[in-house]
């Protein structure tokens, strides 16, 4: 009775240490569980092939990168130093200020999956101000991942380098 009642208490023990926050079972979380929520942008830069950097966002860019658990994904990037429209409506820019427009900022919804293998996102866009990418399929590598921190990059358009985008997680 005694060795039967020790066994009991023994695995009762395992049971709940293995449950316990700060263990290693308790922890193990999938990367899309761990990617699912609303990533602050930090900063995105691009290197080119011939080694050069470029950071079309600035030095302080703005936006968020949204992954809900269903599979659906938004995300909104701008450069902080967007030109106001003078005329005060959005649908009468002058030609330089639609450029600067256009090219320091992205909006992308859509949908994706996650390659825990990989360490792939897996990213189909249905809607973007980038048209190109509607139809498409972009396979971004999570290069760290932490309950603070996202790095991801994948491969610029057109043979452009690689792109490191980082976050932070919204709390």
């Amino acid at each position: 009775m005694k060795q039967r009642h020790m066994i009991a208490l023994s695995a009762i023990t395992a049971l709940g240490l293995a449950l316990l926050p700060g263990s290693a079972v308790g922890q193990q979380r999938s990367l899309k569980d761990q990617l699912v929520g609303t990533w602050t942008i930090v900063s995105q830069e691009q290197t080119l092939p011939n080694g050069g950097k470029v950071q079309a966002l600035g030095a302080n860019p703005k936006g968020v990168n949204i992954y809900d658990a269903n599979g659906h994904f938004y995300i909104l990037y701008a450069r902080s130093d967007l030109p106001k429209i003078a005329s005060n409506n959005r649908l009468t820019p002058t030609p330089e200020e639609a450029k600067a427009i256009a090219l320091g900022s992205i909006g992308i919804v859509g949908t994706y999956t996650v390659d825990e293998a990989k360490k792939t996102i897996a990213v189909r866009p249905d809607a973007s101000t980038f048209a190109n990418l509607v139809g498409t399929q972009q396979n971004w590598t999570i290069t760290s991942i932490t309950a603070d921190e996202l790095k991801y990059s994948l491969e610029a358009l057109g043979g452009g380098g690689q792109i490191l985008t980082t976050f932070t997680r919204e709390k």
